[in-house]
């Protein structure tokens, strides 16, 4: 299990794994319950890569980063 501090969101940590490049198990820690839950479910088995490319600068409202965002670099740092 990957674990990646956050900064500047609302969940404070996110939880992954990769196995043979997909994103697997995508668990946040605080934030928004349900929307955070969905992104999980939704990552779940695709290509760690293309999750990037979809997520990566994905702003909250006025932050400059989002839970999303964070995680893109999360992954991008594992790669």
């Amino acid at each position: 299990m990957i674990e990646y501090i956050t900064q500047g969101t609302c969940a404070t940590k996110i939880r992954f794994n990769i196995q043979d490049g997909k994103l697997y198990s995508v668990k946040f820690e605080n934030g928004c319950d349900g929307n955070l839950k969905s992104i999980g479910i939704l990552l779940e088995g695709m290509s760690a890569s293309e999750a990037v490319k979809r997520l990566k600068g994905v702003r909250c409202g006025n932050k400059k980063t989002s839970c999303g965002d964070q995680l893109a670099i999360a992954v991008e740092q594992y790669l």
